[in-house]
């Protein structure tokens, strides 16, 4: 009742023709859809898909770099393997609300005199050449905006790459030193292939975690053009009462969650029945 009862009531509203507090007066099929990728006030839907790719990009890359790295560095074996440990995870367990609004502080946009933040420390450090103007830029500003969420989540990829790394079977490492591999050969053709599936797991987990974020880009930039993505769209349709529209939205996030969530969902099945 709460999830598919809630679906598709979502979807009656989304061909519907329900614009304002009034209420509905008939069915439109699937213009409100149409309307989103041809009549959109300055192809703002459409701005707000490619903000969400070019978010997602390279919120995966780096979290699962990042993970992999602080994964491999614990697995190798490091001295209070415990306190980094802890440290990596730690920014997991701040709410996004939170984290944003010290990672809005740090993202300063302003330079030179006005710097704030991480420019205050590169312009300290006679970085400025390195100073940025973050969330701001209208080029790469969204992809700044996925720093925060890399520094929050890639500890919660080290987990699950630390947890393949020990499930491991010792077998595997000591026939592969009887038959003189190298360190380079152990990890590429012996360990880093045993850790596809969790990898796979870590993508899909990521990604539609990706598609759905809102609270941490509005406490970083607010509801800003440049870094609005269709989380945010919808929210703010909501807001003028056009319940058609943002319904229209709303589906149109689920069916992307769903072409990420789904095939993974059939793959992970035929793998257990296979087992």
């Amino acid at each position: 009742m709460f999830v598919y009862g809630l679906i598709a009531w979502t979807t009656k509203v989304s061909v519907s023709d329900e614009h304002n507090a009034l209420g509905s007066k008939g069915f439109v099929g699937l213009e409100n859809y149409t309307r989103l990728f041809t009549d959109d006030i300055n192809d703002r839907f459409t701005h707000s898909l490619k903000n969400l790719l070019l978010f997602t990009v390279v919120f995966l890359v780096g979290a699962m770099f990042f993970g992999l790295l602080w994964a491999f560095i614990l697995e190798r074996g490091v001295k209070a393997e415990g306190f980094f440990r802890t440290v990596y995870l730690f920014p997991m367990a701040v709410s996004f609300v939170a984290s944003g609004v010290v990672w809005r502080w740090l993202m300063n946009p302003n330079k030179g005199d006005n710097a704030g933040g991480l420019n205050a420390v590169l312009g300290g450090l006679g970085l400025d050449f390195a100073q940025s103007t973050w969330w701001t830029n209208p080029t790469w500003g969204m992809a700044s905006m996925a720093i925060p969420a890399i520094w929050q989540l890639s500890g919660y990829v080290m987990a699950l790459f630390l947890a393949g790394f020990r499930g491991i079977p010792a077998e595997l490492r000591e026939a592969a030193a009887m038959d003189g591999a190298s360190t380079y050969r152990l990890y590429r053709n012996v360990i880093f292939p045993q850790l596809t599936p969790v990898a796979l797991s870590a993508l899909i987990i990521l990604g539609h975690m990706s598609m759905k974020m809102f609270d941490l880009i509005m406490s970083v930039s607010g509801p800003q053009w440049l870094t609005e993505v269709p989380a945010i769209y919808v929210w703010q349709t909501l807001l003028t009462s056009d319940y058609a529209k943002a319904a229209a939205i709303s589906i149109i996030l689920l069916l992307l969650v769903a072409v990420v969530i789904v095939p993974y969902l059939i793959y992970t099945n035929r793998q257990e029945k296979n087992a």
